[in-house]
């Protein structure tokens, strides 16, 4: 598995949600057969799932006041806070890797199981694979991770929280319309966890997993600036449902 590096965040949130997609593209054309970015957001955002409902999934009053942009991306999955303190990694795998990662549950487990084993290693605690696509520790969630899948070619992304401003969560968001059964009813104060660990620690440890060495050579920014302007800071697609 020949998976490349690259510790990339671009100075604005359509930029960093483009380039996910403008990896995705450049190994599904042949540019690369694997990836593993890391990126670390400056400043508040929010981003829906692809299929998700901006009305009912984000308190759009309170984002509006405080000028925090809300955005969508092009994976699946639910909704989130991006901001200082939240950790983001994406993944592109060929689908032809593994059997697992022809279907969407067998790269759950594929993905899933490998950062469940370092982190456990990592932070010395007992790391639960919960939900479809959730990391907790007893039971407090501390990654959400979710898929956007091309005909050779796979993205899987997610975040870590490190240092998030979880009460600014709760105000950014009401709660989810989908909930993970061991969520039930809980807010997100008392849903989530900071691991409170750098960033560097679980970036090693993520390069360690994949067996990645090497750099990533060629950046399609030509690519995440066409996305951008068509896509990524446009109404049409960021309200579109």
């Amino acid at each position: 598995m020949d998976v490349k590096y690259c510790d990339l965040t671009l100075p604005t949130a359509e930029e960093n949600l483009a380039c996910d997609e403008a990896l995705l593209e450049l190994c599904e054309s042949g540019g690369a057969d694997g990836i593993l970015r890391f990126w670390e957001p400056a400043r508040y955002f929010v981003v829906v799932g692809y299929g998700n409902r901006m009305a009912t999934e984000v308190n759009l009053g309170f984002c509006q006041q405080f000028d925090i942009p809300m955005l969508r991306r092009c994976s699946g999955g639910g909704t989130v806070l991006q901001g200082p303190g939240c950790l983001n990694y994406s993944l592109v795998l060929r689908c032809d890797e593994s059997e697992a990662l022809q279907s969407i549950p067998g790269t759950n487990e594929f993905v899933l199981q490998r950062h469940q084993r370092a982190m456990t290693a990592l932070l010395g605690a007992t790391v639960e694979r919960r939900g479809q696509t959730d990391l907790a520790i007893g039971g407090l969630k501390f990654s959400g991770n979710s898929q956007r899948r091309r005909q050779k070619v796979l993205l899987f992304h997610g975040s870590f929280l490190l240092h998030l401003d979880i009460g600014l969560v709760e105000k950014a968001l009401p709660l989810p319309t989908r909930r993970p059964d061991y969520r039930a009813d809980r807010s997100h104060t008392d849903f989530l966890v900071n691991l409170k660990v750098p960033a560097h620690l679980i970036k090693a440890a993520l390069l360690k997993t994949w067996g990645t060495q090497e750099a990533l050579r060629q950046i399609p920014y030509d690519q995440i600036s066409s996305l951008v302007e068509q896509k990524y800071r446009r109404d049409e697609w960021n309200l579109k449902f």
